[in-house]
């Protein structure tokens, strides 16, 4: 069990100090103590974890390089620019660390992490970084990568994180889909609120987790081949027609909500199906449904149809719970 201290108050120095086990201290928390410098905090050199987010800090303190045993460092929502990071890029002493958070900050670029070659957690989203230039010198041991919230337009200098499980670019200004045909461990893909208009995995197969919602698509062709895909996130698109989805055998939540669909098809041979989500469409009839979702009859037990003209069908909720007997959820109604 990690040991974790609480900082204590000195009413007569404005010192940050902590109790006599200090010099075993492994985790040190000071999230949300405002701070705008660290003079005041002493550091253990026993720790393992050091927790800055949500503080005033623009600049590193220099004794952090000197933490050899620091494994996760957390500069999450601070003040931080480029140059007050860059320090950083030179620490030899705490090269071993395996998580850095930088998340919003001020960055306007990748920092120079080539340093840490153990790094398994990366993350620098909600800054003001325009290009992955410089990813090519983060350590292949990544295991996590997170560039969501800023300004990217290319998806480029991953080539090398054969590793890597999760790669977060949403809300960013991606138009195309590339260069993912090396990360053949990949898990877990968040692309969400860019501009792709076309989906192409690049022959990948292992995925588990996939959105894509409030993008461009007009089609849901290029999954063919994701056979382990187990969550596919598709909302706010403009797809019209439920296509390339039969191979998806391990699907369990499909949500292709606020779309441009007139029917339901192409799912019928999906048995671990549990959520569908396909509210606000054009679906006019629930007259096919049954048929539809044949396969995931028994195992469906959410279902979004509102705000679709069938919605408003005479024993609409009535229809549902008989063709699908173990369902717990339609729309918003839940049931015991």
């Amino acid at each position: 069990m990690e040991d974790k201290a609480e900082p204590l108050s000195d009413p007569n120095n404005d010192t940050t100090t902590f109790d006599d086990e200090s010099s075993s201290l492994t985790v040190l928390d000071l999230t949300s103590f405002q701070l705008h410098d660290l003079s005041s905090v002493d550091f253990p050199p026993s720790l393992t974890e050091l927790d800055l987010t949500a503080n005033r800090l623009s600049t590193l303190d220099p004794r952090i390089q000197h933490l050899s045993n620091l494994k996760k460092l957390s500069l999450r929502q601070n003040l931080f620019d480029d140059a007050g990071v860059d320090p950083i890029s030179r620490w030899d002493q705490i090269s071993g660390l395996e998580e850095l958070v930088l998340r919003d900050n001020k960055l306007s670029k990748i920092p120079d992490a080539g340093i840490f070659r153990r790094l398994l957690v990366f993350d620098v989203s909600f800054n003001e970084i325009s290009s992955l230039n410089g990813l090519s010198k983060v350590s292949n041991t990544l295991k996590e990568l997170y560039v969501s919230k800023n300004e990217v337009t290319k998806i480029e200098e991953i080539d090398h994180f054969h590793e890597l499980q999760i790669l977060e670019l949403g809300s960013n200004r991606l138009r195309i889909m590339e260069n993912l045909q090396n990360l053949t461990n990949l898990q877990e893909l968040w692309l969400g609120r860019n501009r792709i208009r076309a989906i192409n995995l690049c022959g990948l197969k292992c995925i588990k987790k996939i959105s894509l919602q409030s993008n461009r698509l007009t089609s849901m062709a290029g999954l063919e081949e994701c056979v382990a895909l187990e969550e596919l996130y598709l909302s706010h698109n403009g797809i019209a027609e439920m296509e390339g989805l039969s191979t998806l055998t391990s699907l369990r939540v499909l949500d292709v909500s606020s779309n441009k669909l007139t029917e339901i098809n192409n799912i019928e041979s999906l048995p671990r199906l549990e959520d569908l989500w396909l509210n606000d469409n054009q679906i006019t009839s629930l007259d096919r449904i049954s048929v539809a979702v044949s396969g995931s009859r028994d195992k469906l037990t959410t279902i979004y149809l509102e705000r679709n003209p069938c919605a408003t069908s005479p024993n609409y909720l009535t229809t549902l719970r008989q063709i699908f007997p173990n369902i717990q959820q339609i729309d918003s109604e839940v049931f015991a």
